[in-house]
């Protein structure tokens, strides 16, 4: 379903602090880092719904939830996000598993889109 959030991440000032945080509120079983050289740390909710933590990034603020909204075409959806005012970075690739672009609204509220692509370099 489009529009539906698929994935968000946590930024965190101590991603320690808060993967034992969500853990244990909520039993989220949040994993050691997935990426090499950055230490991005997911978890799965299930009903296709995830999430990752990660430290702040230079210019970032922690405490800033990412929110990602799945579509079935990024492109339209980019393209629909300039034309309603808000803005859309380009498409990028999650190798093997899709494509994002992060945008923002028209208040300047911070989201990105999700499309799901296995054939996604």
């Amino acid at each position: 379903m489009p529009g539906r959030i698929v994935h968000f991440e946590l930024v965190a000032a101590d991603a320690d602090r808060a993967s034992g945080f969500w853990n244990g509120l909520f039993g989220w079983n949040v994993g050691g880092s997935v990426m090499e050289g950055f230490d991005y740390r997911m978890f799965d909710l299930g009903d296709g719904q995830g999430g990752a933590i990660y430290p702040a990034q230079e210019g970032q603020t922690a405490g800033t939830p990412i929110v990602y909204f799945d579509t079935e075409d990024i492109d339209s959806s980019i393209a629909k996000v300039r034309e309603l005012g808000g803005t859309a970075d380009d498409k990028q690739p999650v190798p093997t598993h899709g494509w994002f672009a992060a945008c923002k609204d028209t208040e300047g509220n911070a989201f990105s889109l999700w499309q799901g692509d296995e054939s996604a370099a």
